[in-house]
């Protein structure tokens, strides 16, 4: 295959969206310094990022054509079979992308090694060009991984490369019934995130983290510890189950393997599931719809750091 062109995937840096906020850098200082935040930390961010987004396009130039996009226009950009799509931002920017991704080969690139864990970032600015050189001359490892799927009853159907989550639009309690592996439960709850491996350490740890934490008010001497999933896993954790006449809590944690889980939906209204974070990719969710959860027969195609 020949690859015509690199498409580089970033995200507005924090000052960039206070001052499309607030109209100017002066007015976003004033604000962030009056309620006693520290605007250096923006600056330095900010000035991290760029440098590093000038260095990846600067190096990139010398080898393929390329352009830049932001975050705010993947879902809506046609990705080409003759794209190479390099991601430059945090974990959840690669999670964002990949949905639109097509399985095209995505090189993720962490811009400030100190801030950002990378779980989802192999490469930096200095040794990124490699991967982009081994995807061009098609002599390149990767990782390929499964999305969850939603599919509801109509037809609709939602892609998660991290998570999904099932519940109410606002901070009220979601309502709706629960079957997994031949077992029901009506349940009131703040929803029910379903996470994939790669996401498995991201917003779904923070449950296993918050759980652990009440518990160790209890008992002592812990140890963390939250189920390493296989390729074709998920695994789903009901948030903050209420119990009551109608209501029930024993069917609060599972792992999907080989079979789906379904969630039916008691909300007359603002009922919805959304992926990865994003609240505006969406479906509703009210009374009368059925979402099966499973894997999806998409895959995304994310380039391996040869030399690690």
């Amino acid at each position: 295959m020949s690859f015509e062109y690199a498409i580089i995937v970033k995200s507005k840096t924090r000052l960039e969206t206070l001052i499309e906020r607030f109209n100017t850098k002066a007015q976003a200082k004033f604000y962030i310094e009056r309620l006693g935040g520290n605007f250096e930390e923006y600056q330095i961010e900010d000035e991290i990022f760029k440098n590093s987004l000038n260095s990846l396009q600067t190096q990139l130039s010398k080898i393929i054509k390329n352009k830049t996009i932001d975050r705010q226009y993947v879902s809506s950009y046609i990705f080409s079979e003759k794209n190479i799509i390099v991601v430059i931002g945090q974990d959840g920017l690669v999670a964002n992308t990949a949905k639109y991704s097509n399985n095209l080969p995505i090189i993720a690139v962490n811009p400030d090694t100190k801030r950002y864990d990378g779980i989802l970032l192999p490469f930096n600015t200095s040794n990124f060009i490699q991967g982009v050189e081994n995807v061009i001359t098609e002599n390149y490892n990767s990782k390929i991984l499964k999305f969850a799927e939603a599919k509801l009853n109509n037809g609709q159907r939602l892609l998660a490369f991290n998570d999904l989550f099932i519940g109410a639009s606002s901070h009220v309690s979601a309502r709706y019934k629960i079957t997994f592996k031949d077992k029901t439960e009506q349940h009131s709850s703040s929803g029910i995130i379903i996470s994939t491996p790669a996401g498995s350490t991201g917003w779904l740890s923070s449950i296993f983290n918050m759980a652990y934490g009440v518990t160790s008010m209890f008992e002592k001497n812990l140890t963390p510890k939250q189920p390493k999933l296989k390729e074709n896993d998920l695994l789903f954790a009901v948030r903050e189950p209420f119990k009551s006449i109608k209501t029930q809590t024993k069917l609060t944690a599972g792992i999907i393997r080989n079979n789906s889980l379904k969630i039916e939906s008691y909300m007359p209204n603002n009922g919805i599931i959304f992926s990865d974070g994003i609240e505006k990719d969406f479906l509703q969710f009210n009374s009368g719809s059925i979402a099966t959860i499973g894997i999806a027969k998409e895959t995304v195609n994310i380039v391996i750091n040869n030399a690690v």
